[in-house]
């Protein structure tokens, strides 16, 4: 409130200032809680959204995307957010895909009213994958014997160390194909008919560059941030980048109220195991598209 009325009084000074865009930076795989460094989830991202929609004399919000994907609960929920966001606001939302903009990323683009990209961006991915090892012939000639317990038939579905049940993959892909609905249905809400391709081939999980994806629908046009907003409101349009806050004067010591705080790296060596599995496995998420 006290910042409209700053607003306002400041207009009524010195006149109407330049269109300002708020710009919301989406780099990073898709996941709950801080699974990798630089992932992407609706708690993390809450307040940065809730800055970005609140700034007074706000013409647009920007979103940079360039995210290969991952959960697809993390995913809905950032463009539900954004979304919601927009239509409280009143505010048109632009999506500028970078390198990549596949899977839950295409999805976060969705949250545009427009989508723009590189001719070289990587697009697409509308499907779900799942993927994991079989370890029974390994325990095997280890000479290592799999004791599991279960309350209930299917809580060990795809146990990675008892053999694969058909009916137990038969189950996943009925999960899958529920996701991949849910899936199809946003983009067929938010794409509407300005989808241009066969649906069989847009669904199947294929990729697109970012010249293709602008034949197949997926986008509206090839573009970057700066120019396109540029034209749309004048050369003198103001870009704020918004970021996640910066921590207090305890944190940057890597204290909390209970000692020292977990992410300060006083017990990162406790924590190295997981932390280089979590780090192959998000660079596994990049290298599916090249990257």
């Amino acid at each position: 409130m006290i910042a409209k009325t700053f607003h306002k009084l400041r207009c009524a000074i010195f006149g109407d200032p330049p269109p300002l865009v708020a710009v919301v930076r989406l780099y990073g795989v898709i996941a709950p809680g801080k699974r990798f460094r630089s992932g992407l989830n609706l708690a993390s991202l809450a307040g940065q959204l809730e800055r970005a929609f609140s700034m007074p004399g706000l013409a647009a919000v920007a979103l940079q995307i360039n995210s290969p994907g991952g959960s697809p609960v993390q995913s809905a929920l950032i463009t539900k957010r954004i979304r919601d966001l927009a239509r409280e606001k009143h505010v048109p939302v632009l999506a500028f895909a970078e390198d990549v903009a596949a899977s839950g990323g295409y999805m976060l683009a969705l949250a545009g009213d427009e989508i723009y990209a590189n001719e070289s961006s990587i697009i697409g991915s509308i499907g779900v994958v799942s993927s994991g090892f079989g370890f029974t012939e390994a325990i095997k000639k280890l000479g290592i014997e799999r004791r599991l317990y279960t309350a209930g038939e299917s809580k060990a579905m795809l146990d990675a160390f008892q053999d694969e049940k058909a009916e137990d993959v038969e189950r996943l892909k009925a999960i899958q194909g529920d996701i991949h609905e849910h899936f199809k249905s946003l983009v067929r809400e938010r794409r509407g008919k300005r989808l241009k391709g066969l649906r069989t081939h847009i669904f199947s999980g294929d990729v697109f560059t970012g010249t293709d994806a602008v034949k197949q629908g997926l986008i509206d046009d090839i573009g970057d941030m700066r120019s396109v907003l540029r034209d749309r409101f004048g050369k003198k349009v103001r870009f704020r980048l918004v970021g996640e806050k910066k921590p207090r004067f305890g944190s940057l010591l890597g204290l909390r109220r209970g000692g020292f705080d977990e992410g300060s790296g006083f017990d990162g060596m406790a924590d190295l195991p997981g932390g280089l599995l979590s780090a192959i496995e998000e660079r596994l998420f990049w290298n599916r598209f090249g990257l």
